[in-house]
This record gives C-alpha cells, sequence and structure tokens, in this order.
C-alpha cells in the first residue's frame, strides 16, 4: 500500500513550492495594485479583477478539471498545471493593455484550480499516516509562505524594476517547479475518478457543508479587505508606499507562525481551531479603521490579521479530511469555493471601496466574518471528532 512507502519528503516539498507559487501569482497583484492601475490608466477597483478573474477561473477548474482528466495520472496533471502557469506568467509579463493581462490571468486561474484540488488531498499518498498531518503543514506552508515571501518579495521587485519583471519571475519559477514535480513526485494513479455527482453528494454530509460555508464567510471577508491593503495602509494608517512591501513580509512572517501554529492545534482541536478564524479576523478588520489609524498600530492589526488567516488552509483542510466520505472530492469542492470566494471578495470589496470608501470595505468584510463565527458556534463539534469543553 501507498501508506507502507518510505515517506517522500523531496515530493512534499514540490508540493509545497507549487502552491506558493500558484497563491503568490494569484496576490500578487494585490501588492502591485496602484503600479499596475498607474501603468494601465484604470481604476484602483478595476485593477482588482486581476485578482478577481485568476479566482473565478481557477474555482471552476478545480472541480471541473480533476473531472475531465477522469484517470489521468496526479502526477502528470500537477506537472501540467505549472506549465500553463509558466504560460500564463510570462503572457502577462508581455501584456500590452490590461484586456490582454486580464486574458493571461485566466490561464493563471486554471492552473491554481487544477492544482489545488490534487494538491490539498495528496499528502496521505505521499507520507505514512502518523506524519500525514506534518506533511500538510508542510504543503500548506506554501500560502503561508507566499504571503511571507513571494508576494512581498514580488512587491519589491516591482518596486525596484517594474510590475512586468515580477511576473515574468514567476514564470521562471514555475518552470523549474514542474521539472521539479516531474521528478520527485512517484506516479499517482487516482485511488477513484472524481465524477460530477461525487462532488454533489458531499453535499450531505454537514461537516463539508459547514466547511464549504465557513470559508466561503471567512475568504469573501478577507479579500474584500485584503485586495486593498496597500491603499488601506497608506490612507487609514499613515504608511508610506516604499513601506507596503516591507510590512507584507512581516504579514507574511505572521502567516507562517499562524500555520504552524494551526497544524499543530488544529490536528488535537479542529473544532476550536476553525471556531477561531472567523471570531478572531471579525475583531481585527472591524477595529481597523477606528484603532488602525497610526503607524504603529495599523502594523500590529496587521500582523494578527496575517497570523489568524495563515491558519485557514490547514485548519479546514484537517476538518475535511475528518468529516469528508471522499477526501479528494471535497478537497476539489473546497478549491472551487476557496477560489470563487477569492474573486467574489476582490469584487465586491472594488464596488464598495470605489463607491462608498476603504472603512466601509473592512466593516463589510467584518459582517461576513461574523457569519462564519455564527455558522461554526451552531454547529455540533462531534462532527469533527471533539467535545465542546
Amino acid at each position: 500500500m501507498e501508506q507502507e512507502q518510505a515517506p517522500r519528503w523531496w515530493a512534499v516539498m514540490a508540493v509545497m513550492m507549487g502552491i506558493f507559487l500558484l497563491v503568490t501569482a494569484e496576490q500578487l497583484p494585490i501588492g502591485l495594485l496602484s503600479q499596475v492601475a498607474s501603468s494601465m490608466g484604470v481604476t484602483s477597483g478595476m485593477a482588482g479583477l486581476m485578482v478577481t478573474v485568476p479566482g473565478v477561473v481557477a474555482a471552476f477548474s478545480a472541480p471541473l478539471l480533476p473531472v475531465a482528466v477522469g484517470r489521468l495520472d496526479r502526477r502528470i496533471m500537477l506537472t501540467l498545471m505549472m506549465i500553463v502557469m509558466v504560460i500564463g506568467s510570462v503572457l502577462s509579463a508581455v501584456a500590452s493593455n490590461f484586456g490582454f493581462l486580464l486574458a493571461a490571468r485566466v490561464l493563471v486561474g486554471i492552473s491554481i484550480g487544477g492544482f489545488w484540488a490534487i494538491a490539498g488531498s495528496i499528502a496521505p499518498r505521499l507520507v505514512p499516516g502518523d506524519q500525514v498531518a506534518k506533511a500538510m503543514t508542510i504543503i500548506f506552508s506554501g500560502v503561508a509562505a507566499a504571503s511571507v515571501l513571494g508576494v512581498p518579495l514580488g512587491t519589491l521587485l516591482g518596486d525596484l524594476s517594474n510590475w512586468r519583471v515580477a511576473f515574468g519571475a514567476l514564470g521562471g519559477l514555475s518552470l523549474l517547479t514542474a521539472i521539479a514535480l516531474w521528478y520527485w513526485l512517484p506516479p499517482l494513479p487516482p485511488r477513484e475518478p472524481v465524477r460530477l455527482r461525487m462532488l454533489a453528494q458531499q453535499f450531505s454530509n454537514r461537516g463539508v457543508r459547514v466547511a464549504v460555508l465557513t470559508t466561503g464567510f471567512v475568504v469573501v471577508g478577507h479579500f474584500a479587505a485584503y485586495t486593498f491593503i496597500s491603499p488601506i495602509l497608506q490612507e487609514i494608517s499613515g504608511v508610506a508606499q516604499r513601506h507596503v512591501g516591507s510590512l507584507l513580509l512581516l504579514y507574511g512572517a505572521a502567516g507562517i507562525l499562524g500555520n504552524i501554529a494551526a497544524g499543530i492545534f488544529a490536528g488535537r482541536h479542529p473544532y476550536r481551531a476553525v471556531l477561531a478564524i472567523p471570531s478572531l479576523l471579525l475583531l481585527v478588520v472591524a477595529v481597523f479603521p477606528l484603532l488602525g489609524v497610526q503607524p504603529t498600530s495599523g502594523i500590529l492589526l496587521l500582523m494578527v490579521w496575517g497570523a489568524v488567516f495563515g491558519s485557514v488552509s490547514v485548519s479546514i483542510q484537517t476538518w475535511i479530511i475528518r468529516t469528508a466520505p471522499n477526501t479528494e472530492a471535497a478537497t476539489a469542492l473546497m478549491a472551487f469555493t476557496f477560489n470563487m470566494s477569492i474573486g467574489l471578495g476582490a469584487m465586491f470589496g472594488g464596488r464598495i471601496v470605489d463607491g462608498a470608501s476603504l472603512p466601509i470595505a473592512m466593516w463589510a468584510a467584518s459582517g461576513l466574518f461574523l457569519l462564519g463565527t455564527l455558522l461554526v458556534w451552531r454547529t455540533p463539534s462531534g462532527i469533527v471528532g471533539e467535545k465542546r469543553r
């Protein structure tokens, strides 16, 4: 059996690197939003479509690609998704107008959805059962690492040169990762091909339903506000634009710490880990326009924000593994929800920012966090094998 084989930690690291680059590609426009908007002659709200488009495309490619490829070896699929990422990144770097740039971001969205749908459930196939939690923590550390390294370094690279260089660098790193995935992953034929009816069947499980809805509330709320973190820091906290890239490094560092802590805590207490996420985000984002009006307080709130959101992926995936009748199908469904929520959140926030103000967008996001908190609170903790204290 696969779980009796020796752990394949290099394969785990390659998958983590893929997640790192995909999340970086999806969120890099956040750090370069002002620069791209100025270069392309569009508003900040319009530039937010660079996050919306790949998010929506990834949402649909996540459940549909595993169905479309059927019994295709997952090693081949993951490698192909990274090659698509290379093409999308290079085309983004050479885009001559905003429409062409959005078209290139469609390819990025396809690679994000297809890769994430498989990567989220691959840990049990690479390491023994008693090391799955560790492997999941490593794989999903790619999400936090994208915040601490990918997006900030891409932002700094864009500030030092221009945004096109940042996107081009993503393409080069994606090519190296595609090669690593091909050489380090073992053959991974699907244990059971994902069918459309299997995706629908996941909703019959209450644990999956709660995970999907909670993820939607949290991620839409987060990106409705975080997509505009650059203008938030500048206009609300009084931070100079030249410092935004450095602060995103600190945000990401906090996210890595949150991911590590969640990997340890969620394995024992998945219910409490998931409940804490929308509760803490509600508190931080709601008070930001009121208390984050100085550089120091704004930075402190940003760090807490990063630590909490950094715990989302590993906490929710632990919940899914505990409750889903079919892990790969449920993970594909979660990838749909996560990426659709990124796109909807960026679009929702952009409409509010352009039509009202940054504080209103943050308070609207807080309302979604409140809904997520209430949903988890009303769910029996026993569905994930945990008792309330």
